[in-house]
């Protein structure tokens, strides 16, 4: 090996030690090692989903951190949502479930959907200007007015700042 090459070796190893210095794990964020678990532990959860006939898999959005699996979304029955919980209980690495999905069997209308967007939007929008929520950490999904959050946030209070900001948007029939 010259010089050259060398050297370039050294600043290699020194970027990547720096980088893992840089990516090690927050509150809210994942060190690299972790994201890949999550990453295989959400895919397995998936397919699970997916592969079982008494869940909807296209109604439930996943989530994972840690090992903690978060099930959000509308769902249309009791029975669908007792067996997500039970079907990403099974899978493994799998540390906790939290079911955070609402039965919901109203039928929706095109002009429900559509009023239903505007509202994800206009929550969106309220999460986005507030310098009390961080955005990118909450999901928003509306089903018939009801507004439903989901995600990772770093406490009780980011969690609390956020239901403020989705409550004060009009147009909204429900929480969840």
């Amino acid at each position: 090996m010259n010089f050259k090459q060398t050297l370039v070796a050294v600043i290699a190893g020194i970027a990547m030690t720096a980088g893992t210095v840089a990516c090690s794990a927050t509150r809210t964020q994942k060190a690299p090692g972790e994201q890949l678990d999550d990453t295989v532990v959400l895919g397995n959860v998936k397919a699970a989903l997916i592969a079982d006939s008494a869940t909807d898999a296209n109604q439930i959005d996943v989530e994972v951190r840690r090992g903690v699996v978060q099930l959000n979304g509308f769902v249309d029955s009791s029975k669908e949502k007792s067996a997500a919980t039970t079907i990403a209980s099974g899978v493994k690495g799998v540390m906790e479930v939290q079911n955070n999905l609402t039965v919901n069997k109203e039928d929706q209308t095109v002009g429900d959907k559509i009023d239903d967007s505007i509202l994800t939007a206009k929550v969106k929008a309220a999460l986005i200007e507030s310098p009390d929520t961080k955005a990118h950490q909450i999901n928003v999904e509306t089903k018939l007015g009801v507004v439903h959050l989901s995600g990772f946030v770093d406490n009780v209070t980011a969690k609390a700042a956020a239901t403020s900001v989705a409550m004060s948007v009009t147009g909204l029939r429900r929480y969840s």
